[in-house]
């Protein structure tokens, strides 16, 4: 019964990324929180397993977004490769931060970045180009925060990573495009650390590799990666400004449920 509920999980982030441009982890995360609490995992565990799981099914929702925008030459190549190498470096200190934050804390620091997201979706708050593309040290020095920030909060870094190439004048394909490149190396390096990080941990649950539980990244990443297609599509027959509203209603519950 679990593994359906993680496959309609998947078909939901999928959905919900293809429709906003936003990764599915800022819902898998609080969903996966609440289903292990329902499972009576250990509240020790159970947050930093949410994230580590949410972090390795963007792996694999990634792989198709950046064949996609790749196939339509929009990834800045040159970009992604410098903020690579600083994102290899902050994801794997901020897994280790993580890790080192109490469960419950966690939830509030991951309230708190849902209720930041939905204001910014509601109000459509987006910084106006000012300055033109960075140049090497400060895309490596992005990359270490936008990685160390993602891999804490479970998600592809989208939503921060965006912004930022916006900020510093790259078209919005393009930091779209570029910002869903860089989503591969944040989600595997995140990853990788979260299951090293747990690998010796007591009260995981069976079938986990460390921090991350196989059965949940095994239901969404079936579905999430077809969704998003799906989502793509149907993105394009609805209001965007009230589908941006519904979805910071639903975020603004989320991050107000995990505050409380």
């Amino acid at each position: 019964m679990e593994f359906v509920l993680y496959l309609l999980l998947g078909a939901c982030a999928g959905v919900l990324a293809g429709l906003f441009g936003v990764g599915g982890g800022i819902i898998i995360v609080p969903v996966l929180v609440f289903s292990f609490t329902l499972q009576g995992f250990d509240a020790s565990v159970l947050t930093h397993l949410a994230v580590g799981t949410s972090l390795a099914t963007i792996v694999f929702t990634s792989i198709n977004a950046v064949l996609e925008h790749h196939r339509k030459g929009a990834v800045q190549w040159p970009i992604f490769a410098w903020m690579t190498l600083g994102i290899l470096i902050g994801a794997g200190v901020g897994a280790k931060t993580a890790s080192l934050i109490q469960g419950p804390l966690l939830q509030k620091i991951i309230g708190v970045f849902a209720l930041v997201i939905a204001a910014q979706m509601a109000l459509d708050l987006k910084p106006k180009a000012s300055r033109g593309i960075p140049g090497k040290p400060a895309l490596v020095g992005a990359g270490g925060v936008i990685g160390w920030a993602s891999a804490i909060f479970g998600i592809g870094g989208g939503s921060l990573t965006v912004p930022f190439l916006t900020w510093r004048s790259l078209p919005m394909q393009q930091a779209v495009a570029t910002s869903s490149a860089c989503g591969l190396p944040i989600a595997l390096a995140s990853a990788l650390s979260f299951m090293l990080l747990g690998w010796h941990e007591a009260h995981l649950p069976a079938h986990s590799l460390g921090y991350v539980y196989l059965p949940a990244l095994v239901g969404i990443a079936v579905t999430s990666m077809f969704f998003a297609r799906f989502g793509a599509r149907l993105a394009h027959k609805l209001s965007p400004r009230l589908l941006k509203r519904l979805f910071a209603a639903l975020l603004f519950c989320v991050g107000l449920s995990f505050l409380i």
